[in-house]
């Protein structure tokens, strides 16, 4: 339901129709968007689209999955997506990545780019890529986004959003020039030296959360066992994402379990080692890795605490760097593949200042301590749910005449209707339903109903036709019958409602409401 909801939401936020005579297509950018930031499955969304009136391009949807399988795996998208430039240019230079050790270094500019053709300068504001002979930026791959920073070229500067690995060893930094021109060349006509620095926060949360992956990866396999494989990944500064297979939900007592493998490692505070070998002696010594990925001859085998796997990305140098490890959500992708959200370090500690803001502000409304939020809840719910079943009771009654016994009891005093009596619903909203009703059908009329509620309390109210209230009024009526019980309380004069400590004594205080009309 929450999903439907969701969906519902979504397509309103989207300015799309929910229903409509002649069907609109629903876009596969936007769908495979809900799958992949929101986890809301495809076949959801086309069950809504049945019910709504409208079709899902599901042809765009399979291209967007395929587009982020293969930047999720870091593999290479297919020759026709590679544009030319890029390949043509791979054939002959490389990147030299300089950046598992350092985050800033001086190398010479090799081109610049702008939609794919070669350049001799960047204009100011102007977008485009910048190709150096090495950097410290890492590009996207296996799972992990590419780094963000700044090159700075003399006294001109780039901003660099994305960090690319299009083709071969090619390594291209996108973005846009925030003051001065970029030129590729300098004074003496030789390649210019370019300064690359990286956004040292993005990329210790990213390094921090790519850590915190494979931690997570050791803990699905101890809790739920080795077939809780690595499906696909994604690492960035805010999140990371961890697909795998299984074939249920993670319980709340298994995400608990999870979670305490992780943060256990990462208190051990212990150094993560890199190291390369050939691929053989990597599996000799337990590496795990997506094996249906192409490795080269020597691979680098990344060593957290007690997890031993593949990897050619970024990490914390130590797994104390890591910091509060929280999951955030576990969803089914597809048959067989789950998701798991999480965040780390500052991320986890704001995620949990929100909960608390929430929590704090559940616990005003309920009037209880953050701790006392569930429970208080669940009695309003208890109690909300009594309220209507004793309202529906009440409607019945009514509609089958029910309160004949009632009316009964109704004397005349001159052209005025009095009734007072006990009744057995102790709610006071469904008590002043009935009295309402009661008075209309009586009317003009004074209408006194008392009752005892579970916890042995009395419960008054009555209500007056408006064309008696400057002879009657409700609230000085009900505080007088109110006295005979122990109790007190007031309204306005055409209604008002009261309560009591006596109950013992209900019944003469209902007899005594008749005796304040008078002709």
């Amino acid at each position: 339901m929450l999903q439907r909801e969701a969906a519902r939401a979504l397509l309103i936020t989207k300015n799309l129709p929910g229903a409509v005579v002649s069907k609109p297509k629903f876009s596969g950018t936007l769908a495979f968007e809900m799958y992949d930031t929101y986890g809301f499955p495809l076949d959801l969304l086309q069950v809504i689209g049945q019910e709504q009136g409208f079709d899902v391009d599901v042809d765009g949807f399979n291209q967007e999955m395929e587009r982020a399988k293969a930047r999720s795996q870091g593999s290479k998208v297919g020759d026709a997506a590679v544009q030319a430039v890029y390949k043509d240019l791979a054939t002959s230079y490389s990147t030299r990545f300089v950046g598992y050790e350092q985050e800033q270094s001086s190398s010479r500019i090799q081109f610049l780019l702008v939609d794919g053709e070669s350049r001799d300068f960047l204009n100011p504001g102007e977008r485009g890529e910048i190709v150096v002979e090495e950097t410290p930026f890492y590009a996207e791959s296996g799972g992990q986004v590419g780094d963000r920073g700044v090159i700075r070229v003399g006294t001109a500067e780039f901003v660099v959003e994305d960090t690319q690995r299009p083709a071969g060893s090619l390594v291209v930094h996108r973005g846009h020039v925030t003051s001065g021109m970029i030129n590729k060349f300098n004074d003496r006509k030789g390649p210019a030296q370019a300064t690359l620095t990286v956004d040292h926060e993005s990329r210790s949360a990213t390094r921090r959360n790519h850590s915190a992956t494979h931690l997570l990866h050791l803990g699905l396999r101890t809790v739920v066992g080795p077939q809780a494989m690595q499906k696909g990944s994604m690492v960035g500064p805010d999140r990371l994402r961890f697909d795998y297979s299984a074939s249920k939900p993670l319980t709340s007592d298994e995400i608990a379990k999870i979670e305490d493998i992780v943060n256990e490692r990462v208190l051990w505070n212990r150094e993560i080692t890199t190291h390369e070998h050939t691929m053989a002696d990597a599996k000799a010594k337990g590496a795990i890795g997506i094996f249906e990925e192409k490795y080269g001859e020597t691979v680098r085998m990344l060593t957290i605490a007690d997890s031993i796997e593949l990897c050619g990305g970024t990490h914390a140098r130590r797994t104390g760097d890591i910091g509060l490890f929280k999951i955030l959500s576990d969803n089914g992708l597809s048959a067989g593949v789950r998701r798991i959200e999480a965040v780390t370090g500052f991320n986890a500690v704001r995620y949990l200042r929100e909960l608390e803001t929430e929590l704090t502000g559940a616990a005003m409304l309920v009037k209880g301590t953050m701790f006392q939020t569930r429970d208080k809840v669940d009695k309003a719910m208890a109690r909300q749910k009594e309220m209507q079943r004793e309202i529906e009771a009440l409607k019945r009654q009514l509609m089958s005449g029910g309160s004949k016994d009632l009316t009964s009891d109704a004397r005349k005093v001159g052209d005025i209707t009095v009734l007072s009596g006990r009744v057995d619903v102790s709610d006071a909203a469904a008590m002043r339903e009935m009295a309402d009703k009661l008075r209309d059908k009586l009317d003009p009329a004074v209408i006194v109903l008392g009752a005892v509620s579970d916890d042995g309390k009395v419960v008054l109210v009555c209500t007056v036709s408006k064309s008696l209230t400057k002879r009657y009024q409700a609230g000085k009526l009900i505080k007088e019958i109110a006295g005979l019980v122990g109790g007190g309380g007031g309204g306005r004069p055409d209604f008002a409602q009261a309560g009591g400590t006596e109950p013992d004594k209900l019944d003469a205080a209902l007899a005594h409401a008749y005796t304040l009309i008078t002709v």
